[in-house]
This record gives C-alpha cells, sequence and structure tokens, in this order.
C-alpha cells in the first residue's frame, strides 16, 4: 500500500499560478505510474494528468493542456502539478493517485491508492 500526501493548494486570483506536491511512502515510488485527478463541487471526479514511472511519459486532460505540467522526482518520491492560467473552472479538490502496474492511466477507477486531497480555488 502507498501513502499519499498532497500540497501546495490554496486561493489564488485567474491567470495565476500553483504548484502542487504530492509525497509518496510505503512502496518503491519508482515502480508507480501517478496521476492527478479532481473534483468540483456537485461533479465527478476527472482526470487531469499522469506521468509514467519513468517520468518521460505524460498525458493531459484537454482542460489543461498546454497549461499544466505534470513532473516526478524518483529521488524525492514526489510527484508535482504545476498549474500556470488557473481559470475559475479549475477549481477543485486535487488528489494524486498511484497505480502500481508502471503503465498510467486516465481512468480513476484502476488507481488503487489516493491521497486525501488538496484544495484549489480560483477567483475571478
Amino acid at each position: 500500500q502507498v501513502q499519499l500526501v498532497e500540497s501546495g493548494g490554496g486561493l489564488v486570483q485567474a491567470g495565476g499560478s500553483l504548484r502542487l506536491s504530492c509525497a509518496a511512502s510505503g512502496r518503491t515510488f519508482s515502480t508507480l505510474a501517478m496521476g492527478w485527478f479532481r473534483q468540483a463541487p456537485g461533479k465527478e471526479r476527472e482526470f487531469v494528468a499522469a506521468v509514467s514511472v519513468s517520468g518521460g511519459l505524460t498525458s493531459y486532460a484537454d482542460s489543461v493542456k498546454g497549461r499544466f505540467t505534470i513532473s516526478r522526482d524518483n529521488v524525492k518520491n514526489t510527484v508535482y502539478l504545476q498549474m500556470n492560467g488557473l481559470k475559475p473552472d479549475d477549481t477543485a479538490v486535487y488528489y494524486c493517485a498511484a497505480r502500481p502496474a508502471g503503465i498510467f492511466s486516465l481512468r480513476s477507477y484502476e488507481y488503487g491508492d489516493w491521497g486525501q486531497g488538496t484544495q484549489v480555488t480560483v477567483s475571478s
């Protein structure tokens, strides 16, 4: 099992930036594909971004492509989500998730371990 702890959320004005971090423990981080998902009030959880075990492959939701960047540091056991050009529609609780299969997925049900989430609020 993997323990995941997100940080870096907060309140920011539209057009601003935030960097989310997710620290992992309990399992060899370099064997885990990692993903970021988000859930806004009254909406289903949705895929945001994912990264392969090496960091060489990434995938993004169309809504964040060109604005968000996912990366990982396998020495620090941490995955990051750099968010630029934030919009009010980006307001949500952001969750990181781990998948021990080595191949990332866009489907939330294919991730077995989740963090507690961090709130991101973008004001207009």
